[in-house]
């Protein structure tokens, strides 16, 4: 996917539907980087990316990192309808602030909802939202220590059991997976910068899709 306005300010609004139908397999993946530019006071830049998952079908989410900069306001939702007999790959990359400026989020809005129903019932659901100084809620011990980037990743597959194990030795000590049902698999990450996120990232959405991943990912 190609962002044409270059980024996401207040006011914004942008949706995408995508489908992976019968027996085939749907990748996407952004072209660069998103970024949420600084809004003024009023509405949100808006979101909405709504995916099906047909029978026998798998869907890779793979967009790059999104940078949150300071100022900006967001509200962003994904939504993934899975039939039965499918998988589901995703993952969420954030970027607080353009470390290599020195940026710090003193003042941002975000609501970010990410929800996966298979068959029309509740899978997975997360949703945050945060208004204020992110800085200082980050440079908190027990919530961030000061981490600049932080990632989300699911995997919901008949296969999800057994990849546990080798997921967990591909993890920095910053991150941490649970298998929160039989096939569903959830990773949580946090990482110092942009650059160590994706570092992190990479071998371990590797593990999760066959060893291969789109050619924009590469560092």
């Amino acid at each position: 996917m190609l962002n044409t306005a270059g980024g996401v300010t207040g006011g914004d609004s942008f949706r995408f539907t995508g489908k992976a139908t019968a027996g085939t397999a749907l990748t996407v993946t952004t072209q660069a980087c998103e970024r949420v530019y600084k809004a003024q006071p009023g509405p949100c830049g808006q979101v909405i990316n709504h995916l099906t998952v047909e029978p026998g079908a798998r869907l890779n989410w793979l967009p790059q990192e999104t940078i949150l900069f300071n100022g900006s306001a967001l509200d962003r939702r994904l939504l993934i309808d899975m039939a039965p007999n499918t998988t589901t790959l995703l993952v969420e990359p954030l970027v607080f602030g353009r470390a290599a400026m020195g940026e710090t989020l003193t003042d941002i809005r975000l609501r970010d909802r990410i929800e996966i129903r298979r068959d029309g019932s509740p899978v997975f659901l997360d949703a945050m939202r945060f208004s204020g100084d992110m800085q200082a809620h980050l440079s908190k011990p027990h919530i961030a220590k000061g981490a600049g980037a932080m990632a989300l990743i699911v995997f919901v597959s008949a296969i999800a059991e057994g990849q546990l194990d080798p997921v967990r030795k591909l993890l920095p000590d910053t991150a941490g997976a649970s298998l929160i049902q039989n096939d569903l698999l959830v990773i949580r990450m946090l990482s110092e910068n942009s650059f160590a996120l994706r570092r992190a990232l990479m071998p371990v959405l590797r593990r999760l899709n066959d060893d291969t991943l789109p050619r924009c990912w590469m560092l």
